[in-house]
């Protein structure tokens, strides 16, 4: 963890600019950064553990060497990808909402697209950042910024975005980010982390106005009661989704990708035969070859025999092991597995059942999300409560007749906010819908009663 008075030090003794190259350097060598890291590649199905795993044969002196005689397939499962995005669209798949008229509009039309990213890099990561600039959000993931946490309260006082398409070749680029303004920063060179400023710290607001004799010209500026960065956490301690579920991914991993190299390696059929010591690798080869094209081969039985035998590759104990695995991957994630009421007719009662655990979770996570928005909304100067609509299978038809059941001791905002087929962007557009439709009919009524 790096600090944001270590920062205020190192300005102090005019090393700002080197500081941010060293701040880059210690914070990719993190573990947090490893571990980040590692997430993307669980993300993108290019789990490290299969993709690495390599067979090795031990000779009697014990020396290991690669076996390259063996198969080695390497099947990766798509757990993590699918249970993060799982938890995370079940929350904001349908967008978000707020208790106060106009506060949506404000945060503009791209700001549900953006929270659901930022979201989903936070469950990854463990944490996410997000930097309101001027009327839009962007995602800075933790393998992108470096937080400087103030040491006395913990808060986020100051950060450093980086981004670079090729360390190898290209130049890295920087942003510091403080309270009163942000600077950028390059690196000297195509690689190295040794910086140089190249723009000078400004404000996050610029009043800029336009005049056809001077062109753009910046009048006044502006900073925020803040720092305009706000942390999303992806749990309670701030830790990547993956730490736990790792392991038994792998393992799941590993059995099926040794069941698929069991099959490669072991004949359907084999034949042994007996007394034919004197049989050269040739031999054998050209028995071999006459058996698998013309499936005979010539014996001398009274000296020898041939025996045919198959080799079956354990199946049920696999199976069961790997039923086990994924059913404990989607238990201890606390995530909903669709086989669970995959069978028949189930009703809204069970279907609610198999979500208690998911529902849980997803309190605990849109807690984090209320925090970070409530912070969102007091840095813009703005207060209202965000709301949410789970993304859930359900009995759609014993729904609607429950919503029909208890209509009338209810209005017809709550009746469409209660319909399943509903989301709640389209609750405001169907009631300016009936509104209307009911004013053009008040009005066609007046005109004949008046004729």
């Amino acid at each position: 963890m790096q600090t944001y008075q270590e920062f205020l030090e190192a300005a102090r003794q005019g090393r700002t600019t080197a500081y941010i190259g060293e701040a880059i350097s210690r914070h990719t060598n993190s573990d947090e950064y490893k571990i980040a890291a590692m997430a993307d590649e669980y993300d993108a199905q290019r789990n490290t553990t299969i993709n690495g795993a390599v067979r090795y044969i031990y000779s009697l002196s014990g020396n290991k060497s690669v076996d390259f005689t063996a198969s080695n397939n390497r099947i990766a499962s798509n757990f993590f990808h699918r249970l993060i995005n799982q938890r995370c669209t079940y929350s904001l798949g349908n967008g978000i909402l707020f208790d106060t008229d106009g506060v949506k509009e404000q945060l503009g039309n791209k700001f549900d697209n953006t929270l659901f990213s930022l979201a989903l890099s936070a469950l990854k990561h463990g944490i996410s950042f997000g930097f309101w600039n001027v009327d839009r959000l962007h995602v800075f993931p933790l393998t992108e910024f470096v937080p400087l946490w103030d040491e006395e309260d913990g808060t986020l006082r100051a950060g450093i975005r980086y981004w670079c398409i090729d360390r190898a070749r290209k130049p890295t680029f920087a942003v510091l980010y403080e309270e009163d303004g942000y600077t950028k920063y390059r690196s000297a060179n195509t690689t190295g982390l040794n910086m140089r400023m190249i723009e000078e710290k400004r404000a996050y607001r610029q009043t800029v106005q336009h005049t056809d004799a001077y062109g753009d010209e910046v009048i006044g500026e502006e900073n925020y009661s803040a720092l305009p960065i706000v942390p999303l956490y992806g749990n309670r301690i701030g830790q990547s989704a993956l730490v736990g579920m790792r392991a038994a991914i792998d393992s799941f991993d590993m059995i099926q990708s040794g069941f698929a190299n069991d099959l490669a390696d072991c004949a359907q059929v084999y034949w042994i035969i007996g007394n034919a010591l004197g049989m050269d690798d040739s031999d054998v080869q050209q028995f071999l070859d006459r058996m698998r094209l013309n499936h005979v081969a010539i014996a001398d039985l009274n000296e020898s025999s041939v025996t045919p035998y198959t080799q079956e590759i354990p199946y049920n104990a696999r199976e069961t092991c790997l039923n086990r695995i994924q059913n404990s991957i989607y238990r201890d994630f606390g995530a909903f597995n669709p086989e669970d009421i995959a069978a028949g007719q189930v009703t809204a009662t069970q279907i609610n059942a198999a979500y208690q655990p998911m529902d849980e979770e997803a309190d605990a996570f849109e807690y984090q999300i209320i925090v970070f928005i409530q912070q969102l909304l007091a840095l813009i100067g703005l207060d209202a409560v965000p709301q949410f609509k789970r993304n859930r299978v359900s009995n759609v038809s014993e729904q609607v007749q429950n919503v029909v059941q208890e209509a009338p001791y209810l209005d017809d905002e709550t009746i469409l906010s209660l319909l399943p087929n509903v989301t709640p962007d389209m609750v405001p557009v169907i009631m300016e819908r009936r509104m209307n439709a009911e004013a053009v009919r008040f009005d066609s009524v007046s005109e004949s009663e008046e004729v």
